[in-house]
């Protein structure tokens, strides 16, 4: 579609100058013109025409600090409980999907969810998950502090009595040694990274379908653009490979800035070193562009969010460690951006971006902190004074109780403190950190933004920290599109902007605040080209294929699920093609017009993933 009308609107274009519209035009993928439909119409030349019913259009979410690049590539082989009320609907789940899982794959539920939203307000208990998969590997990962292993998880991750515990982390065991299947994370995720890295992958076929799902799931929630933060055991160029073919091919649906995560405690400067000559700053176009380093600069300068432990103290090695890597990353002008939860970090980290500014001068640079719950206002005003932006994610609605019960209800009223952020006048960008602890659904963070709740519904904040839906909705559209150097260009929709927005299935400025996170897109477009419909604007967007493999929880449970319901309950139990392997003698892969005889080669293991082991 190179000429595009949207009529019959209502528009928030979040540009003073133009507030309201009721229609807009696109015209090689930017803004072409909004306002009156009569005046946006004229000189239009056989424009696409689309009604949009008197619903309200806003601009293209972006999501500041996500993963997308490494979830999508796991995504059809997760069960998400994103949105559930019910642990017993989780757990139904959880049945149908591990009988309809083949021998010798996993259940995975990977994040997105935390106990305080279900009605029960617990995890299932171990004897529960061995109850339902007695042969089936069953990995369920709780926010960052724990995952639970049904007895097949541990035999298939080699776990028995005498596996040591890795730095960080713990085994629970019973009475004689023998791992339990709780595994905690005290107080690092390393563990839970780890177990989750020994399950099967799919192959790279099925990871470009995998994405494609997973960045339509976005879509369907008006998300168009994400600065993706790398993340653990994610490797460049490596991992990378998918996204670039997606890019090449014209699939991707999602513009995505990516920063470069070092994977390698002790060669953090080896990395980025290694990178800076492969990459120039910001190299890329408007769809897929690198965005600088981080969110992991030097291993020594990452704290970790679990408010059920104690808060980490960073080692006395840290600062000259992250001045060197900041140093390189300055001189190449590289982006960059590091996680801190405390202000503690935060102001050791302060102290040396402050040293290495007067060495090599930021000069406008863009840099910024991730997370900052406990920030203070003394060092909210260093980073404004050193040009550096805030990057926020709702961890405080999926975590807020645990926060409570470690640090008390008054210090939580302003974790983070969002509105003095603004007040400070430095910029400031919402995401999720999705999708291993909070879910990705930005309509969860906008309600959390607005009331200053959990998702299991603990008020948090008082009416000092909350926000108006306008400032909400301009952190999650404009005030992210500075953490990619794309302010002025999306954002906002106005006249030469990138044409990205999304039509909501309820109007976000009249819902009452429950039902602010239950709100979808029926209709989102990125760069002018429908990318997601739903109902009417269905037939608008193109048709994507199955979920790969056939058994994907993605074909029946979807993802997030809308209204707290449990998502493909009712639907009958998923048959596999005719016929069976000719290897394995498992019938989903029968229906796949590629060779499945040699049990030695790639293919001969399609659909099983017995070439993961």
């Amino acid at each position: 579609m190179t000429t595009l009308l949207i009529r019959n609107a209502r528009i928030t274009t979040l540009d003073p100058r133009v507030p309201q519209a009721d229609a807009l035009a696109v015209v090689d993928g930017r803004i072409a013109a909004i306002g009156a439909e009569a005046e946006v119409r004229a000189g239009l030349a056989n424009p696409t025409v689309i009604n949009a019913g008197g619903r309200r259009l806003v601009p293209g979410l972006n999501d500041s600090h996500t993963h997308l690049i490494r979830g999508g590539l796991n995504y059809n082989l997760e069960l998400r409980w994103d949105g559930l009320r019910s642990l017993s609907d989780a757990m139904a789940m959880l049945k149908a999907q591990v009988d309809n899982t083949p021998a010798p794959q996993w259940v995975r539920v990977v994040g997105g969810f935390t106990a305080e939203q279900f009605v029960e307000k617990r995890l299932p208990t171990l004897a529960e998950l061995n109850a339902i998969a007695p042969d089936t590997p069953v990995f369920l990962l709780h926010l960052y502090d724990r995952a639970l292993l049904n007895r097949a998880a541990l035999r298939a991750c080699g776990y028995d009595r005498n596996t040591p515990d890795p730095p960080g982390g713990q085994i629970a065991r019973d009475s004689l040694g023998n791992p339990t299947g709780l595994l905690l994370a005290k107080p690092n995720a390393l563990i839970l990274y780890a177990t989750l890295a020994k399950g099967p992958r799919l192959p790279i076929e099925y990871q470009a379908n995998s994405t494609r799902h997973f960045m339509r799931e976005l879509n369907r929630l008006g998300i168009t653009s994400v600065i993706d933060a790398g993340g653990g055991f994610q490797n460049y160029p490596e991992d990378y490979q998918v996204i670039e073919q997606l890019h090449r091919d014209g699939d991707l649906t999602v513009r995505i800035a990516y920063n470069l995560f070092t994977q390698n405690k002790g060669k953090e400067v080896q990395d980025f070193q290694q990178w800076s000559e492969m990459l120039a700053p910001r190299q890329g176009d408007d769809l897929l562009r690198h965005n600088g380093a981080g969110e992991m600069l030097v291993f020594s300068a990452a704290d970790f969010e679990l408010f059920n432990e104690p808060r980490p103290e960073l080692p006395a090695g840290m600062e000259p460690e992250l001045a060197e890597v900041v140093k390189l990353l300055v001189e190449k002008r590289w982006p960059f951006r590091i996680h801190a939860t405390y202000d503690e970090s935060i102001d050791r980290i302060l102290d040396v971006y402050e040293q290495v500014n007067r060495e090599i001068p930021f000069d406008g640079l863009h840099w910024f902190i991730d997370h900052a719950e406990t920030i203070t206002p003394r060092n909210i005003d260093r980073i404004r004074a050193l040009g550096g932006g805030l990057a926020i994610q709702h961890r405080m609605a999926y975590q807020g109780e645990a926060f409570v019960q470690r640090y008390g209800a008054e210090a939580a009223r302003h974790t983070p403190p969002v509105r003095r952020m603004l007040q400070a006048g430095l910029p400031v960008g919402a995401g999720t950190d999705a999708t291993r602890v909070a879910s990705y659904n930005p309509w969860v963070a906008l309600s959390w933004l607005v009331t200053g709740r959990t998702v299991g519904g603990l008020a948090l904040y008082g009416e000092e920290n909350l926000l108006e839906r306008e400032e909400a909705l301009r952190l999650w559209t404009q005030g992210s599109a500075w953490f990619s150097g794309d302010d002025g260009r999306k954002g906002t929709l106005a006249v030469d902007q990138l044409a990205d927005f999304c039509v909501l299935s309820s109007d976000y400025f009249a819902v009452d605040d429950a039902a602010i996170a239950d709100i979808t897109s029926v209709l989102t477009v990125v760069g002018g080209r429908v990318v997601h419909g739903d109902g009417e604007f269905g037939p608008l967007a193109p048709t994507l294929p199955p979920a790969m493999p056939d058994w994907s929880p993605v074909n029946r449970f979807g993802g997030y699920h809308v209204g707290g319901a449990a998502t493909g309950l009712a639907a009958h139990a998923h048959v596999h093609g005719a016929g069976g392997c000719r290897t394995h003698a498992h019938g989903h892969a029968a229906a796949h017009p590629v060779p499945t005889d040699a049990p030695n080669a790639f293919w001969g293991a399609l659909g099983c993933s017995c070439f993961a082991f």
